[in-house]
């Protein structure tokens, strides 16, 4: 491994006779660094990577109002000493540091020198520690491992609900969520949607009717049917001519049951930085379920459209959390910016005691919505989930993962085991193949984000 120049003469410098050595994972914690900053400067906070950052902790014991420097810049920073990203090596950006305790305990530290696995700097402690003589030592750290999200005890969600609730907003809830958060109704469109679903008499004029009953769901419609994402070659004049000809009855159903959804909150002014927006997620995690189910073995693929639909509701627990918990969202969005190698569920039950896969698959539940959509919700982070519907959740979570490995930042990504191929009937290989064609098509689906937010 050839070590960037900046990175070798600050060992040079610091650590005598230090050597250049193999890592090994099972001897030593590997490091995380993040920049920070507020209106008095900048610095920088070395922790180890299985640790969640506490920075509501960090900034209470500093007196501070610290967040995550700008991307632009943490790159100038980069681009200043010659590394793709910030190792977790104190004075090299001049920065004034400050280092988790825990660090200290530790016999050997591993520092990433490029952001990837491929390169890492090993140092004992004592080489590490004489790296830090100058850097305050702070408490802002958190153990994932005692953090015990609930990922498959859905007979829980509404006592920590009421938890959670009765914690940051001092009421006693004795209501459904709904009634209680004052959240709104399931909207008119959504409602006669729903019962166009479980009508097996419907057609499509009904559901050509109820589109064309709300002018701002019939633009839209017909912008999506005319739009290069689906390469249409003909005119198309009506909502009629966009659900016939070009989107099909079952894609409008599930685009318009989405959108209406998600317009029954509002999307949140403070958003994480780094992350994708509201509806690129949607819409990404709804293309791959729906391409994943349609690949499935005839006989034991689920409903395209119910798969679909549960891809473009998978984060609608992120909007109610914004409006659950307004004067902690804040706090939530700069916790997710600085533990982005931690899943979001991990961050939010530290934070707030219950999680968006919980508490959106709650509200679901009281809208009435199928089966399916609330189990995949609740269930999108347990891959061990077996139970009824099971097949959906896996749908989302083998499809975060795809996602991720090409670089479409829907989540942390996870290793694939076969054997989740085996379980829905997929070859590996042709789903493999299917989701590059998928992400070379990226601008197709940003377009369709983008018209979904319009």
């Amino acid at each position: 491994m050839e070590l960037p120049v900046s990175v070798r003469q600050l060992l040079e410098e610091t650590v005598p006779g230090w050597a250049l050595r193999e890592s090994s994972d099972d001897v030593s914690d590997v490091l995380r660094t993040v920049l920070l900053g507020d209106d008095q400067g900048q610095v920088q906070v070395i922790f180890r990577h299985q640790d969640l950052f506490d920075i509501s902790t960090f900034n209470e014991q500093l007196g501070r109002d610290f967040h995550i420097v700008p991307l632009k810049h943490q790159m100038r920073v980069c681009e200043r000493l010659g590394v793709k990203t910030v190792p977790a090596l104190p004075t090299l950006t001049g920065l004034p540091c400050y280092i988790d305790k825990t660090v200290d305990s530790s016999s050997a530290v591993c520092v990433y020198v490029d952001g990837h696995s491929s390169e890492r700097l090993l140092l004992d402690g004592k080489a590490f520690g004489l790296l830090t003589v100058d850097s305050d030592r702070v408490a802002a750290a958190v153990p994932v491992t005692g953090i015990g999200v609930n990922l498959n005890r859905p007979e829980d969600d509404q006592a920590q609900l009421q938890s959670a609730l009765k914690r940051f907003t001092g009421l006693r809830i004795q209501q459904r969520l709904d009634d209680t958060l004052e959240l709104p109704p399931l909207p008119e469109t959504a409602q006669r949607i729903i019962h166009l679903r479980v009508n097996p008499n419907a057609v499509m004029g009904d559901l050509v009717d109820v589109v064309e009953s709300d002018p701002s769901l019939a633009a839209q419609v017909v912008s999506w049917a005319s739009s290069s994402f689906y390469a249409s070659a003909a005119e198309v004049r009506s909502v009629h001519d966009a659900v016939s000809r070009i989107l099909g009855f079952d894609l409008v159903m599930n685009l318009a049951m989405g959108l209406a959804l998600g317009r029954a909150l509002k999307q949140p002014s403070d958003q994480p930085a780094g992350y994708l927006g509201y509806w690129q997620q949607a819409i990404w995690q709804a293309q791959s379920a729906g391409t994943l189910a349609s690949m499935m073995r005839r006989g034991e693929r689920p409903a395209y459209g119910l798969a679909y639909l549960a891809g473009l509701l998978h984060n609608f627990g992120y909007l109610v959390l914004a409006q659950v918990f307004p004067p902690h969202f804040k706090l939530a969005c700069r916790s997710w910016e600085v533990n982005p190698h931690l899943d979001t569920a991990i961050v939010e039950h530290h934070l707030l005691g219950v999680t968006r896969e919980q508490i959106g698959a709650q509200l679901m539940s009281n809208w009435g919505m199928p089966d399916e959509i609330n189990t995949a919700i609740r269930h999108q982070k347990d891959l061990d989930y077996a139970g009824t519907h099971s097949v959906y959740p896996k749908l989302l979570w083998l499809g975060r993962q795809l996602l991720t490995a090409r670089g479409i930042p829907v989540g942390v990504g996870e290793s694939v085991p076969d054997s989740v191929f085996d379980q829905l009937g997929l070859n590996r290989k042709m789903v493999e193949e299917q989701f590059d064609e998928l992400v070379q098509n990226k601008a197709s689906i940003m377009a369709m984000a983008g018209m979904m937010q319009s």
